[in-house]
């Protein structure tokens, strides 16, 4: 065959293999636009709450595109809407089902997708699957141990757990711990641990564990407070924590009760007086008045009960002026 010959073949067959590449390309391009399509349509019927008939939709864009990972995400996300904790009934196992096996579809197309491990161990998390869950939970600290926010995640998680999986509340404390070593100048650290140890459930059999606990809240309120000493929520958090302390436990000595009262008071004062339009600390100094300094010092009955009358109208006549304040604002946003 001469030289002529085969260059002249040479160029049909790229000609050939340029015009399939180019139909593959179209094709290709078409299967994009269509994907796309149903996508959108899925995700604003999703965010519309409108779920199963999103889940046709991003069906429909998994028919064109079947690799496209957000679509069996959200399949999921949406069965998991769906889904309702602890209810025993065929369709609840069904969409059960479905969701797990929509997010594990997605995990396993991108194993390393944060956002799909948070939402699959959520799933866990909702079905008490907890080594399901937690396993994947620790994934994400491992992924991104330099975000802070995911240190409250694990001991959120955790945190729920208290009381009905061992350890699952030394857990929670390991981590609230670690989040606040890993960066111990900031005020939020010791809040969130704050809030732990004042949430952690009542221990019938011990009360003497549920006021140590009290007391851990109060403490790292303190070092929250030691950081951010302007703050009136920090102070106000360390006054509810102080009446609770005193309030709560009546077997306490009335002399050391008096003693956390005042404490109590002292920390609501000062956050009313860092900003005497919030109107919170004067709801919780009328609790203080009178449901533990009345109590204590009945001598006193009478000024502490109208004390904690005064501190109740001066609360709802901030509050008033805060919805007024917000109408108005609203109303102006209207106009613009």
């Amino acid at each position: 065959m001469s030289r002529k010959r085969i260059n002249g073949l040479a160029v049909i067959l790229l000609a050939l293999a340029v015009l399939v590449t180019a139909t593959s390309c179209e094709k290709l391009k078409v299967s994009n636009l269509q994907a796309n399509y149903h996508f959108k349509n899925a995700n604003n019927l999703f965010k519309e709450g409108k779920y199963r008939q999103a889940v046709t939709e991003y069906e429909l864009a998994l028919k064109y595109k079947p690799d496209l990972v957000q679509a069996y995400r959200y399949i999921g996300e949406s069965y998991k809407q769906l889904y309702k904790p602890g209810v025993e009934s065929a369709l609840n196992k069904e969409l059960e089902r479905k969701a797990l096996e929509a997010l594990n579809k997605a995990l396993e197309i991108e194993p390393n997708n944060k956002e799909i491990i948070y939402s699959l161990g959520d799933m866990y998390d909702k079905l008490r699957r907890f080594p399901e869950a937690e396993k994947l939970y620790l994934r994400i600290l491992e992924l991104d141990p330099q975000n802070m926010d995911n240190f409250y995640v694990v001991a959120e998680f955790y945190s729920r757990y208290a009381g009905e999986i061992p350890n699952a509340a030394k857990k929670a404390e390991t981590m609230y711990l670690r989040r606040i070593e890993a960066d111990p100048e900031n005020p939020m650290g010791y809040a969130y641990a704050a809030n732990y140890y004042q949430n952690l459930p009542v221990d019938e059999k011990n009360p003497d564990k549920t006021l140590e606990n009290i007391d851990k809240a109060n403490m790292f309120w303190e070092k929250r407070i030691a950081l951010d000493p302007e703050n009136p929520q920090a102070w106000l958090a360390k006054g509810v924590n102080r009446w609770s302390r005193a309030y709560r436990f009546q077997f306490v000595p009335a002399s050391e009760r008096l003693a956390i009262a005042r404490d109590a008071l002292q920390a609501i004062e000062k956050a009313r007086d860092l900003d005497p339009n919030y109107p919170e600390p004067y709801s919780w100094l009328s609790v203080l008045y009178r449901s533990v300094l009345a109590q204590l010092e009945p001598d006193k009955a009478a000024r502490y009960n109208a004390e904690g009358e005064r501190n109740a109208e001066r609360f709802q006549e901030l509050r008033k002026r805060a919805a007024e304040r917000k109408k108005l604002e609203e109303e102006l946003k209207g106009i613009r």
